[in-house]
C-alpha cells in the first residue's frame, strides 16, 4: 500500500499578538479592547487549515528555544502539524508577530520580530530534502531569506506553491517565479512583482499575464472586495467573493492558499481551484481566531457547492 500524499509547507511560524478595540480605532491614544495571544504565522496557518481538511502536512520551520516555542509546538501537534522536520535554534527568540486591528477586524499597524527565520538556510533544508521532494506539493512563504526561496524553486521536483506576504517580501520571490506553479499575491503584492497598476480587469488580467510570462503556471490574484482572479497561460477568470459574515480578516489569505492546494490535490481545475481558495477564505473570515475551528472538508465542499 502506498503512503497517502502529503504536502511540506516551508515557512514561519509565530506567536501572534493581536489587539482590536471596542469601538473606533484611535491613533496614538490608549484604546479599550481586547488582546489574545494565539499560534500564527503564514507557514503554520496554511499548515493548520490544509490539516483541518483532512491533508496530510510536514512543516518545516525553526523554533525558538524558550517559552513560546513550547506554546508552538505543541499547538502544531494539536493541530495534527507533523514537525518532525522541524528545527530549534538555540539563543534565538520564537517569531512573534504584533498587530493592532480596528473595530472591523481589518489590520491598521503591525510589527513582526521574525529573525529566527535567517536561519533557515539552504544548508539546512538540503538535510530535509527527501521530505520536500517525497511530498506532492510544496508550499513556501516569502518570510524565508531570498537565497533559501530560490533554493527550494531550483531543486523542487513537484508542484511549488508560493504565497509573497507582502510587497516588501515580495521582492524575495522574483528569482523563483518561474520555477513556481502557482502564486498567490494581493493586489499590492501583483503590482510589485509585475510592474502594472492594477485598476480594473483588464489591468488585473494584464499583471497576471506578465507574471505567467515568467514561467509561473498559476497566478491566483487576491483583489480583496473585487474577489480573485485566477489566470494561467489559457485562461483568465475572475471570481467574485462568496456570501460570509467578516468578523476578522487575519488568516483569509492563508485559508485561501489552502483550499487552492486543496483544490489542485482535488485534480480541480483553474477556476474551481479558485473557488475552494474563496470558499475557505469565507470560512475564515467569519471566525475571530486566525485559524477557523469550522474548517473542515465538509465544509469547505458545502460552501463550494451554494457559489
Amino acid at each position: 500500500m502506498s503512503e497517502k500524499p502529503y504536502v511540506a509547507v516551508v515557512g514561519g511560524a509565530n506567536i501572534d499578538i493581536a489587539g482590536r478595540p471596542h469601538a473606533h480605532l484611535v491613533p496614538r491614544d490608549s484604546n479599550l479592547g481586547t488582546v489574545r495571544l494565539s499560534q500564527g504565522g503564514v507557514g503554520r496557518n496554511i499548515a493548520h487549515n490544509l490539516a483541518l481538511l483532512g491533508v496530510d502536512t510536514r512543516l518545516v520551520t525553526c523554533f525558538g528555544d524558550d517559552e513560546l516555542a513550547d506554546v508552538l509546538t505543541r499547538g502544531c501537534l494539536d493541530a495534527g502539524i507533523d514537525i518532525a522536520h522541524s528545527f530549534v535554534v538555540p539563543g534565538c527568540a520564537s517569531s512573534t508577530y504584533l498587530y493592532v486591528a480596528d473595530e472591523a477586524g481589518e489590520m491598521q499597524l503591525a510589527i513582526n520580530d521574525m529573525g529566527i527565520l535567517d536561519a533557515m538556510t539552504p544548508e539546512r533544508l538540503e538535510e530535509r530534502a527527501p521530505i520536500l521532494q517525497g511530498a506532492a506539493a510544496i508550499v513556501i512563504d516569502a518570510n524565508l531569506p531570498a537565497p533559501t526561496i530560490d533554493w527550494v524553486a531550483r531543486h523542487a521536483r513537484v508542484p511549488l506553491f508560493c504565497d509573497p506576504i507582502s510587497t516588501v517580501k515580495a521582492a524575495r520571490v522574483t528569482g523563483a517565479l518561474g520555477y513556481l506553479h502557482a502564486l498567490k499575491p494581493n493586489r499590492l503584492e501583483a503590482e510589485a512583482l509585475s510592474g502594472v497598476g492594477i485598476v480594473d480587469d483588464a489591468s488585473a488580467v494584464k499583471a497576471a499575464r506578465t507574471l505567467l510570462s515568467s514561467g509561473l503556471a498559476q497566478a491566483f490574484v487576491s483583489l480583496g472586495e473585487d474577489g480573485v482572479l485566477c489566470a494561467d497561460d489559457h485562461e483568465a477568470v475572475r471570481l467574485p467573493l462568496l456570501p460570509c459574515r467578516v468578523t476578522n480578516t487575519t488568516g483569509a489569505g492563508d485559508a485561501m492558499m489552502a483550499g487552492i492546494i486543496w483544490g489542485h490535490l482535488h485534480d480541480l481545475g483553474l477556476a474551481d481551484a479558485g473557488l475552494a481558495g474563496l470558499a475557505a477564505s469565507a470560512i475564515a473570515v467569519e471566525s475571530a481566531q486566525t485559524v477557523s475551528p469550522h474548517m473542515s472538508e465538509e465544509n469547505l465542499v458545502d460552501r463550494m457547492s451554494r457559489a
